[in-house]
């Protein structure tokens, strides 16, 4: 049998006393810990008293069958993987014990290599089971509100609004900067809601063309267009009863807006080939760094759309405009690349720190954290120094202004970023700001590497 870190628990119901005692003995020798009974009004009691890692019950007893012992189990452990055994040709009473959430059923004559199977796979299922959990505390954890890293009274108003927000089933829109953390605030909404152990799906709609948009988020039949091969769920099925983030939602074009108002509106979606609308229970969270009133007046944005998802608007500052978020954020970068990189850098200079805090941060928090990474691959000590910084940061943290040409700066900074992002003119576009064909010719201006200009070239062809 398959080792575990703990010895799991079992409760056996079985009547026939001669079968207890061969089944209850090979259970030990599988090394589990048995407690076996003789009726199911008796596993029943054992149910209040304590979990069991496995229920292995058999189906006809009397005066209560092993269905009330299964649906005991659901409610008192549902933790626990149920086997349930019938008599052989009792095929029917299987199918109903597993539609009633059995894990797996056995028939008489129990076969003690069949037994062990089942026993093994359930409790591989149990260990799995225990895993997501664990996950999903370590999730919750990062994205509670007891976690998020801030200084500044204007972030700390913006917890308040979550924290108020998130009882509620309001749509919410969060407005920023890129790199803010809009995505951050999103998953704290989430967490801070009765939602919170339901799935949280994220989408972004400025990554995705207009029709696959509109596949991912309502699904598609099978044969809908070239290359739907299989019948595919969209996010909104997926987000189930949790929540749904649509970020960068003022990249969606017009005709899509339509869908989605509509979508909202009716609680209900249609996938894409189909003609029948499925019921969705997912929360909206949207999230956009343009001004979607802007938008609305020249055609981008339908207003009617705008005042759906807009019902509690959350407004996050540029990272410049709350300096006091800056060290305290930086520190936490500073910790989590540490142990990512193994290195030596576990402290700011003085210098260093100055630098940091007298910088702008054009592309928010995201540019300081692959600012900070950066920095820790570089240092050769314990320290992190002003050299070990961006250029540009460097600077922000000098004597005083050096006159230079306004290109000159403009290069400087842009090839920073680039190499603080890994090179990667995605990530590099969000953090500046820009749009990413304005910062591909910028790079082939400043002489970026080769490899990223033709990989920018293959990326065009083919589109």
């Amino acid at each position: 049998m398959t080792e575990t870190t703990f010895k799991a628990t079992v409760l056996y119901a079985e009547d026939d006393l001669s079968q207890r005692t061969v089944t209850s003995l090979e259970l030990k020798r599988l090394g589990l810990e048995v407690t076996a009974v003789p009726d199911g009004e008796k596993a029943c009691a054992a149910l209040t008293k304590g979990p069991f890692d496995l229920v292995l019950t058999d189906i006809k007893m009397k005066p209560v069958d092993g269905f009330k012992v299964l649906a005991e189990a659901r409610r008192r452990s549902p933790e626990a993987q149920v086997i349930v055994i019938t008599g052989h040709g009792s095929i029917d009473s299987a199918v109903r014990a597993m539609k009633g959430g059995a894990f797996d059923y056995l028939t008489k004559p129990i076969e003690p290599e069949a037994l062990q199977i089942s026993i093994e796979k359930a409790l591989e299922r149990q260990r799995l089971l225990r895993e997501v959990e664990q996950l999903r505390a370590q999730v919750r954890g990062k994205f509670s509100l007891d976690n998020i890293v801030y200084a500044s009274s204007a972030f700390h108003n913006i917890l308040d609004l979550v924290r108020k927000v998130g009882g509620t089933d309001a749509s919410v829109l969060i407005q920023g900067e890129s790199g803010t953390g809009k995505e951050l605030i999103a998953r704290a909404i989430h967490e801070a809601s009765s939602r919170r152990d339901h799935p949280f799906v994220a989408v972004n709609c400025g990554a995705l063309p207009e029709g696959l948009l509109e596949s991912e988020l309502f699904g598609h039949a099978r044969g809908a267009f070239t290359g739907a091969v299989t019948q595919k769920r969209g996010l909104f099925e997926e987000a189930r009863d949790g929540t749904i983030f649509l970020d960068e939602i003022g990249e969606m074009s017009p005709p899509l807006q339509v869908k989605l108002l509509r979508a909202l509106q009716e609680g209900e979606v249609r996938r894409v080939g189909e003609n029948r609308n499925i019921k969705i229970n997912a929360r909206v969270v949207a999230a956009t760094n343009k001004d979607l009133r802007a938008e609305m007046q020249i055609g981008g944005f339908r207003e009617d759309l705008y005042y759906r998802l807009n019902v509690f608007p959350i407004e996050i500052p540029p990272l410049r405009d709350r300096p006091d978020d800056i060290l305290p954020l930086a520190e936490r970068f500073l910790k989590l690349a540490h142990g990512k990189h193994k290195s030596k850098a576990c402290r700011y200079s003085t210098q260093a720190a100055e630098a940091l805090k007298a910088y702008r941060w054009h592309g928010n928090v995201r540019e300081l954290e692959h600012a900070i990474e950066r920095a820790v691959i570089l240092a050769p000590n314990e320290e992190i120094g002003l050299d070990d910084l961006p250029p540009e940061v460097r600077t922000a943290g000098g004597a005083g202004p050096t006159i230079r040409p306004l290109d000159s700066v403009e290069r400087e900074h842009i090839l920073g970023v680039f190499a603080a992002c890994g090179e990667n003119q995605v990530e590099t576009a969000k953090a500046l700001g820009i749009g990413r064909n304005t910062l591909w010719r910028k790079l082939k201006e400043y002489g970026a590497p080769k490899s990223e200009a033709t990989e920018k070239k293959k990326k065009l062809k083919r589109k």
